[in-house]
């Protein structure tokens, strides 16, 4: 298998990835929760997801895809429609999923082609690899806020299970 089909399946495995660690989050938490600010100047876990919705959209289903850029990236960081904890799974879903269908469909001899992306000149293998760096940080934040929010209520994805995983 050429490296270049290895980076698209590792991209797929690492957007499944961080999907499942949000998804386990949000399951533990309460529909009030989602949308909870300490500050004003800080973002709540549903203003992450629609950022997470927006950004996957532009640079993989726009960037990527060729579909229309559509994005409109300031809206993402308000809360004045504030979507239910079930809308924003739903909708956060299907971005993923069509993100994935995105990257399953691209052509591995593509990744060095240029494209314009959100006014950024990038490769193709580029902007993958931004976007699931942006996604994996982000999903650290949702755990953190959830995390902070659960305290010792929150319940772990995965635990160690033997010595070399750091199991005691």
């Amino acid at each position: 298998m050429s490296f270049e089909k290895q980076f698209l399946e590792q991209t797929d495995i690492m957007i499944d990835h961080a999907f499942e660690r949000i998804i386990h989050c949000l399951n533990q938490l309460e529909e009030e929760h989602i949308w909870y600010r300490p500050d004003s100047s800080v973002n709540s876990i549903g203003i992450i997801l629609n950022h997470l919705c927006g950004n996957l959209r532009q640079w993989i289903i726009s960037g990527i895809g060729g579909l229309e850029d559509i994005r409109n990236r300031p809206l993402e960081f308000s809360d004045s429609t504030k979507l239910s904890k079930t809308e924003l799974v739903n909708k956060f879903q299907e971005i993923i999923g069509d993100s994935k269908k995105t990257i399953n469909n691209f052509n591995p001899a593509n990744l060095l082609e240029r494209l314009r992306i959100q006014g950024f000149e990038e490769s193709a293998l580029s902007a993958i690899y931004r976007v699931v760096a942006h996604l994996e940080l982000h999903a650290g934040q949702i755990i953190y806020i959830t995390r902070l929010i659960l305290k010792s209520d929150y319940k772990l994805k995965w635990v160690p299970q033997t010595k070399e995983q750091g199991a005691e």
